[in-house]
């Protein structure tokens, strides 16, 4: 899943595909790279990211999402507004990514009335309050307890298993040690539903590594690689073309077709 931020705000790519005609450059670029799905997002949730008002969202994304939307690939919107989500699959949209598990009133029936893929995450607080000391007594089990209850949530609400994905939601409310756990214990939710994981160029890196959020591509596709060996589905990335090189030199070392 190459990112795609029509923002002017986002931690580590704000304002480079903030107009439309870059975004959608972007995207194809992402897609020439070897991305399988292009997550298409207008409003930052990075921590104390400034909410963004509907109508300026709508017209970050909706000219996006109709440039690419016959580019050969699947596109997701990356929102936390039913409004949002629906405007983006009525204009071709194919996938929902909500760091909010789908949890704003209407959210689960724009869901269930569509075909659509569906990731939900987990996410502690809100982009403006999750990093002001995150606690848990035990971050795994109480992560894994929420997104059971939105896989429950969202099957009821007649959203097919097959359409659902899960997202831990690393740096969403967690410190390091609480990422690194979750990472450690990606089989538990893999063992659930098909698991998305997103750390591209996070701040993780920084605490591992020391390295400012441009210099972070051998940490993310490190991450990458070791989140597919451990069974998860999705990757999202900034540098697909990177990530996918590893991925192939890892498949083939492993005797993997």
């Amino acid at each position: 899943m190459g990112i795609v931020n029509a923002t002017p705000d986002s931690f580590s790519d704000g304002g480079m595909h903030a107009a439309a005609a870059a975004a959608i450059e972007h995207g194809l670029r992402l897609r020439a790279e070897g991305a399988d799905i292009l997550d298409i997002g207008g409003e930052s949730t990075r921590p104390g990211a400034t909410p963004v008002a509907l109508a300026e969202e709508l017209d970050r994304v909706l000219p996006v999402v109709a440039g690419l939307r016959d580019c050969g690939v699947a596109l997701s919107i990356d929102s936390m507004k039913p409004e949002v989500m629906a405007a983006a699959l009525a204009a071709g949209a194919d996938m929902l990514n909500d760091v909010n598990a789908l949890r704003a009133p209407g959210a689960l029936e724009i869901a269930a009335a569509s075909d659509c893929g569906v990731c939900l995450m987990h996410m502690r607080g809100t982009p403006q309050t999750m990093q002001i000391a995150p606690e848990y007594d035990d971050v795994v089990g109480e992560v894994e307890a929420f997104l059971l209850e939105r896989l429950t949530a969202a099957h009821r609400a007649g959203i097919a298993m097959e359409r659902l994905t899960l997202d831990p939601g690393f740096g969403f409310g967690k410190t390091t040690a609480q990422n690194l756990a979750l990472f450690r214990a990606l089989a538990r939710f893999s063992a659930h539903a098909p698991v998305l994981i997103g750390v591209s160029r996070k701040s993780l890196f920084g605490k591992l590594i020391d390295r400012r959020t441009p210099d972070r591509l051998v940490g993310s596709v490190t991450a990458a690689v070791i989140a597919a060996r451990r069974g998860a589905a999705i990757v999202r990335v900034h540098d697909v073309a990177a990530t996918v090189d590893a991925l192939k030199v890892w498949r083939a070392l492993d005797g993997e077709d």
